[in-house]
């Protein structure tokens, strides 16, 4: 992918959160919605080809093994990475599913943060990501913000994508991947007129090698 599309990418991005936070977040702190929900779509694309094989390894581990605490190490080898999710969501089925009803979403969208592996949760947790779902249901704009991360004109996948019309949409590797987050921290640093170099920590270097998503101590 090139600088330019890597720029739309950024762009789009950023603008989500002046099109759904204005009225809930002073700027300053946009970024900590905009951050993790990147982070967590990058995630949630990655193991959307597998959900099927998951689920089906939790449904072996819980009724033919009769186990009460699940394996992780059949999991990560049903979803192809370090991480997983056990919940029968995604992004996109619960925008999919969604209604009106901000609160159904948000008991929804919990029930997707707890069912992933505990590298992944720690994440949500350094994130603080439960409690940002929470503020923006309360403001009706949980929704809103699910729409635009799921939004077809986009691609944070790892494979080419096409748009409503039948554009294609390039392919974001974990290279370009790392860009982008560099680029919002960048910027949001930038806007709040702070240091450059910001990062937030991710808790495994396994994880985020194959996410190419930033750490820093």
């Amino acid at each position: 992918m090139d600088h330019s599309v890597h720029n739309k990418l950024v762009s789009f991005i950023w603008s989500i959160a002046d099109d759904c936070l204005r009225d809930v977040y002073v700027r300053g702190k946009y970024r900590d919605v905009i951050l993790p929900m990147v982070v967590l779509r990058r995630l949630d694309t990655l193991l959307e080809p597998s959900k099927e094989a998951v689920l089906e390894e939790v449904k072996f581990q819980k009724e033919e093994m009769n186990e009460t605490e699940l394996d992780d190490a059949p999991l990560c080898a049903a979803s192809g990475y370090v991480f997983y999710n056990t919940s029968k969501w995604t992004l996109q089925t619960l925008f999919n599913t969604a209604t009106n009803n901000q609160q159904i979403l948000l008991a929804n969208f919990e029930d997707y943060l707890n069912g992933f592996s505990d590298n992944v949760k720690e994440i949500i947790e350094r994130f603080k990501l439960k409690a940002q779902i929470r503020h923006m249901a309360g403001k009706d704009v949980l929704l809103d913000v699910v729409e635009k991360f799921v939004s077809p004109y986009i691609n944070l996948t790892p494979a080419i994508k096409e748009d409503s019309e039948g554009n294609k949409i390039p392919a974001l590797s974990n290279l370009g991947m790392g860009y982008v987050f560099e680029e919002l921290i960048r910027k949001f640093n930038e806007d709040n007129n702070e240091e450059a170099g910001e990062h937030f920590i991710m808790p495994s270097t396994s994880l985020q090698a194959k996410c190419h998503l930033p750490i820093a101590a």
